[in-house]
């Protein structure tokens, strides 16, 4: 016998003998004498069919599945309905079916039913109100006697309440709540599970200064979600944390209970986008559970947030492919695939490794494969095309067949919005590996089962490695300058998080309504290429100057930003999808999607057999020339960005392009 079913078994004895408990203190309270003992000497003739209608109505209304420890409104709620259907119940037997024929009298009567309806409420909610009370006491002793940080928790109440009570249960550790503090001045004066609130958030100085004068100096600064909201101006939050010295965390999972608390830094990136867009979790958990999954590249930014993610969601096994040792030694070292349930194993493979490839996939028969290996610096790939080449054509081509071979389910092929209308040589390398993979998922259309081919096209993602953000923040931390490429260029930015579930729901999409397309007379309405949508783009000037607001500067005066010029491959504006790609409706909530334009496969085989020479002979105008014909809009590439005009900058890029000369 487990834990869990002895547990369950005592919750039922419990209310079992709660109920006939019940029923003899409603007895004993309601009758005495004659009455009394006509009533006992029925008493086991009525019981025992009671219990087990009382038994029903408990599981019915989920008694049973509810933890003591954390009872509350809801599990009082189902009290008062199952003692609200055993009173009606009794009302109905005694009433119409049994006492006026077999006693002559009314066993019960409605006083009785009703006394019995407050004490049985009284007898099932009593003991779980008193076990949590029991539960939340000792915690605040151990918790009192471990707790060793002072801390001001900031954040709307609601938010509060849930992370004071995931300190309560232990989830939180060594934190010593000593005020809240809110955005709205409605919540002073108020206190929340104990803890009082102090002030809103421009009391801050203040209300550290309060606490150290009475010898309780504040040590961390906790955000909730509500606290960096825009209405609650976090940038300002962050510049008065800094200027106290104080360390500002933020929570990253926020739940019933708090079972799966998370605290993080609080960074500057967390406060640059609009709201991140919401996942359906069910739909991934259904999609990934029990599945054998396959990350190539699984070391890298994207990679190693699919990894995290695909385990997040119930995996079976997780294969690792990486071409880099210490990549992959630190992916599967990530404490998330450690105490996770999934099998994670790795391999050192590189994808331009064309049997070395197919030989992992036809060892391990993945049932989804997300490649996510390539090379993506702009600038490098002009400089060392061939790698490019190698990489993302070549080595898609074979992560692809491979995965084809195996008998994958479906093969998710990351690209970027750099292939559409490509000027760079990171983006019609892309473009062609997709255009690859669609002529592949076309000559498969109609097969029941064959191995669905997608891709999905990302913006700029925050924190990845080669992104502004961080290259931003670096440039700061040293005093300057910020360094942007032309003061008119503009992005779209999303999170890794964002990215990583983009990448699952474009799966699950393409695995069941996507297959069911293919499969079906309606096969020109699947989707082929999936993108997020990620609302207006970031002007990239902007954003360097907000970054250095956020870092409690100000743009041109403690920090120059200094215009440097565009690089080879770079455009000013990102295209999502091509003129002539129709959009598919998917019915998913932020994600978009367009059909699939594409050549037949004998012809996407003549352009790479044009690249092999190419490669073989080190000619990069005959590689361009096999581009050009294969994506026309390649051929636009010599069109030059304008140089920035002098005349054109505000005031504050003026001022920076003359300090840095």
């Amino acid at each position: 016998m487990n834990r869990q079913f002895l547990k369950k078994t005592l919750i039922i004895a419990h209310d079992l003998v709660m109920t006939v408990a019940a029923v003899l203190a409603t007895f004993y309270v309601r009758f005495d004498g004659r009455f009394l003992e006509e009533r006992l000497q029925h008493l086991p003739l009525f019981l025992p069919p009671f219990l087990v209608f009382a038994g029903l109505v408990y599981w019915f209304f989920q008694l049973y599945r509810s933890k003591w420890r954390f009872a509350s409104l809801p599990d009082l709620f189902n009290i008062f309905r199952a003692s609200s259907v055993l009173a009606l119940g009794l009302l109905v037997t005694d009433y119409v079916l049994v006492s006026p024929q077999l006693f002559g009298f009314y066993f019960f009567g409605k006083i009785t039913i009703a006394l019995y309806w407050l004490i049985q409420m009284f007898l099932l909610g009593g003991p779980r109100l008193a076990f949590r009370y029991f539960k939340y006491a000792r915690s605040r002793n151990v918790l009192e006697r471990d707790a060793n940080v002072p801390t001001l928790i900031l954040g709307r109440g609601s938010d509060v309440e849930v992370f004071l009570r995931a300190i309560e249960t232990g989830t939180v550790k060594k934190m010593q709540p000593k005020g809240v503090l809110s955005y709205r001045a409605d919540d002073l004066g108020q206190s929340i599970r104990g803890v009082p609130v102090l002030g809103i958030f421009t009391d801050l100085d203040q209300v550290v200064q309060d606490l150290q004068e009475r010898g309780t100096p504040v040590r961390r600064l906790v955000a909730t979600p509500s606290a960096l909201t825009p209405e609650a101006h976090p940038e300002q939050l962050i510049a008065r944390a800094r200027r106290l010295g104080l360390p500002l965390v933020r929570v990253t999972s926020i739940g019933e209970g708090m079972r799966d608390a998370e605290l993080a830094p609080l960074e500057i990136e967390d406060l640059l986008l609009r709201p991140t867009v919401q996942i359906d979790r069910a739909r991934l958990e259904n999609f990934i559970r029990g599945k054998r999954v396959l990350v190539t590249g699984g070391g890298g930014s994207i990679g190693s947030e699919i990894c995290t993610r695909v385990v997040a969601f119930g995996a079976k096994d997780l294969m690792i492919l990486e071409s880099s040792e210490p990549s992959l030694h630190h992916i599967l070292e990530n404490p998330t695939l450690l105490n996770s349930d999934t099998n994670v194993d790795g391999v050192i493979a590189d994808v331009r490794d064309r049997e070395r490839v197919l030989q992992v996939m036809k060892d391990w028969r993945p049932d989804v494969v997300f490649h996510a290996a390539a090379l993506k610096h702009v600038p490098y790939l002009e400089t060392n095309w061939t790698e490019g080449i190698k990489t993302n054509v070549f080595g898609t081509v074979n992560v692809t067949d491979a995965a084809v071979e195996a008998g994958a389910d479906a093969i998710v092929v990351i690209s970027t919005d750099k292939a559409i209308e490509p000027v760079s040589m990171l983006g019609v390398t892309k473009r062609l590996a997709e255009m690859y993979g669609q002529a592949l998922d076309a000559e498969f259309m109609g097969r029941r089962g064959a191995t669905r081919i997608i891709a999905v096209r990302f913006g700029n993602v925050l924190g990845s490695v080669g992104s502004v953000v961080p290259k931003f923040k670096a440039q700061i931390a040293r005093g300057g300058p910020v360094t942007v490429t032309h003061p008119d260029m503009v992005r779209y930015f999303m999170t890794t998080r964002e990215a990583a579930d983009l990448v699952l729901t474009s799966a699950s999409h393409a695995d069941n309504e996507g297959r069911a397309l293919a499969e079906s007379a309606n096969s020109d309405e699947r989707a082929s290429v999936y993108v997020l949508k990620m609302g207006q783009p970031v002007r990239i000037y902007e954003l360097a100057e907000r970054m250095i607001r956020l870092a409690g500067y100000e743009p041109g005066e403690d920090i120059d930003i200094q215009v440097s010029g565009t690089r080879p491959g770079e455009r000013l504006h990102e295209i999502l999808f091509a003129r002539e790609e129709p959009r598919a409706e998917i019915g998913i909530d932020g994600v978009m999607a367009a059909k699939p334009v594409f050549a037949d496969r004998a012809k996407v085989h003549e352009w790479l057999e044009g690249l092999r020479k190419a490669l073989v002979s080190m000619d990069r105008a005959a590689a361009e020339r096999v581009f050009e014909d294969a994506i026309p809009e390649f051929k636009r590439r010599t069109q030059a960005i304008p140089a920035p005009a002098a005349t054109a900058l505000p005031e504050t890029q003026q001022t920076a392009s003359s300090q840095s000369a």
